[in-house]
């Protein structure tokens, strides 16, 4: 990348998340459904509507119970000053239309993904499993949160899901003179006969902006490759590396991907594409992002897919394999028996934004 790649149409990002050191040494425990009280009632009392709070505190719970801390609590600081700015509605009530049997529209109205996911769950359940497919297409929303979420509840129903959305454009990919994409997240999930749905959440850049976000706030080095800073030199400073661009894993492949996720959430949905996109922690526009999630019913493809599919993985783990969501579900049996523990300052400061 030329020295002066980003020096054309580039905008500098910074993020709330920043504010929120997490060097304390005192924590306050909180049962799941206490958890989801304390978000609601923070989030009621920055103008959101009982519906956006109770959303919004489900999604986040669900996060950090996970063990996804960087889209649990920490992600707050992102959507508290975006209530208060005009970044997100906060009493948007999602449009919800449908195009035929299988295809579900939303148009958030700039408020959260997380609502029009949800008001729109039940009959996509039922619409996949009595016609073999459904889709849902989101437009003008804030960012998407935590894309496992969405593809974990379904398959959970089920259903094997495929979810991918698009934000601010925050990523240089080779060759580009400024940045061009999101990180363009994608999730896939599926159901298995043991329990443990098949789980993945992945940005298509070499890393999550929440995470180099974070290494901003507690001054750690982000690993070689993640990013450059606003010269387009590669940087470990993550301070330098938000004034600059992420970059994609895998080089060309990586945004060949990121350029998929880009068409499926942004040009198919209707979305404002990522150069168009306003950003999500500055100004008081909302982004405009969408959200694309497919669904499929393995019953309509072939019988026993979720045995099959168990007795793969557990091959799979046998020789070495990785099974992506596992060590997810054991965080949340765990945070369902024993509660989760958060930083009081964390919970201070975010009471105060």
């Amino acid at each position: 990348m030329p020295s002066d790649a980003l020096c054309e149409g580039h905008r500098t990002h910074r993020t709330n998340i920043q504010a929120i050191p997490l060097k304390t040494t005192a924590y306050r425990r909180f049962t799941l459904d206490e958890a989801v009280g304390w978000v609601k009632h923070l989030c009621e009392s920055k103008g959101c509507s009982p519906a956006v709070a109770d959303s919004l505190a489900h999604a986040t719970v669900a996060a950090q119970a996970r063990g996804n801390q960087a889209v649990g609590f920490r992600h707050l600081a992102d959507y508290l000053p975006g209530f208060s700015s005009g970044r997100i509605n906060p009493r948007a009530e999602p449009r919800i239309s449908r195009a035929g049997a299988m295809i579900f529209k939303s148009d958030a109205q700039g408020g959260i993904a997380q609502l029009g996911v949800d008001r729109c769950f039940d009959s996509l359940c039922h619409a996949a499993h009595a016609n073999g497919m459904a889709t849902l297409s989101q437009c003008n929303s804030f960012t998407s949160g935590e894309l496992g979420d969405y593809t974990l509840r379904f398959a959970q129903a089920g259903l094997i899901a495929l979810a991918v959305a698009n934000g601010p454009a925050l990523v240089a990919v080779p060759g580009a003179r400024s940045k061009t994409y999101s990180t363009n997240p994608l999730s896939f999930a599926a159901p298995s006969a043991d329990g443990v749905p098949l789980l993945f959440d992945q940005a298509s850049s070499a890393a999550a902006f929440v995470n180099i976000a974070h290494a901003a706030s507690t001054g750690s080095d982000i690993p070689e490759g993640w990013a450059v800073d606003q010269h387009g030199n590669g940087t470990r400073n993550a301070v330098a590396a938000l004034a600059g661009a992420l970059l994609p894993f895998g080089g060309h492949r990586g945004a060949n991907l990121m350029l998929m996720v880009e068409v499926l959430a942004a040009g198919l949905t209707g979305a404002k594409w990522s150069l168009d996109a306003s950003d999500f922690n500055q100004g008081n526009q909302t982004p405009g992002c969408g959200l694309l999630i497919l669904l499929l019913a393995p019953a309509f493809f072939s019988e026993g897919f979720e045995q099959r599919l168990a007795s793969q993985m557990t091959r799979l783990t046998r020789m070495g394999v990785h099974r992506p969501g596992w060590e997810r579900q054991h965080s949340t049996v765990t945070a369902q028996n024993e509660g989760i523990s958060l930083p009081v300052d964390l919970l201070e400061q975010l009471s105060r934004l």
